[in-house]
């Protein structure tokens, strides 16, 4: 069965949402075939779990966030002496979990990313709400840290052992003035973003 999904959040009204497509009852050779079928497109996204697939192709002011805090951490990083690498919209899943997805960004951080086979911290940009439980994927697949930027504000999950909890910090990040990194990831060009960040880490 397929179903047209798109609940708009706060964010963005029903003109400008992301767009989500949903398919019931596909198994996990038809997960790979949506992903086979769309090759190395960026778009749409698909997220799969327990034999639902979402296809999700993101809006210009989903894109426009998603970039802007790719960047900020990224410059956040750097200029705090932080190694890291991003791997953007990474394929993640694990066959055993029925449990697949891309990030809207993910980051490894240390100097030997490619000895680590999952990303340690997940964004996700909630532009407009789709029905698949993003988090229960994350948490199937050991995502360490995610964030879910929701209503200009971002909320942290830590993985522990009894799943994940909520934190007013960031785990791999713990000195990120989040409230700061929200401010900033609505300032356009992106450009000016970034320096306003850095300005605010020197305290200029």
């Amino acid at each position: 069965m397929i179903a047209m999904v798109s609940r708009p959040d706060s964010a963005a009204d029903s003109s400008s949402g992301d767009q989500h497509v949903m398919f019931r009852d596909i198994d996990w050779a038809g997960y790979e075939s949506l992903l086979a079928i769309r090759g190395e497109r960026r778009r749409p996204r698909i997220a799969y779990l327990d034999g639902a697939a979402e296809l999700m192709t993101p809006s210009r002011g989903h894109e426009r966030v998603n970039a802007g805090f790719g960047y900020l951490v990224a410059a956040y990083c750097t200029e705090l002496g932080i190694a890291w690498t991003s791997y953007r919209s990474w394929t993640l899943k694990d066959e055993t979990r029925e449990a697949g997805l891309e990030p809207d960004d993910c980051f490894i951080f240390g100097d030997d990313p490619e000895s680590k086979d999952r990303p340690e911290l997940a964004i996700e940009v909630v532009w407009t709400h789709g029905d698949l439980d993003k988090l229960e994927i994350y948490r199937r697949l050991g995502i360490s840290e995610v964030w879910f930027w929701i209503r200009d504000a971002i909320t942290v999950h830590v993985l522990g052992e009894s799943g994940y909890r909520v934190s007013d910090r960031s785990a791999y990040l713990p000195t990120v003035d989040l409230a700061a990194l929200c401010r900033f990831a609505q300032v356009t060009p992106t450009s000016a973003a970034v320096a306003q960040l850095v300005a605010h880490l020197r305290g200029a």
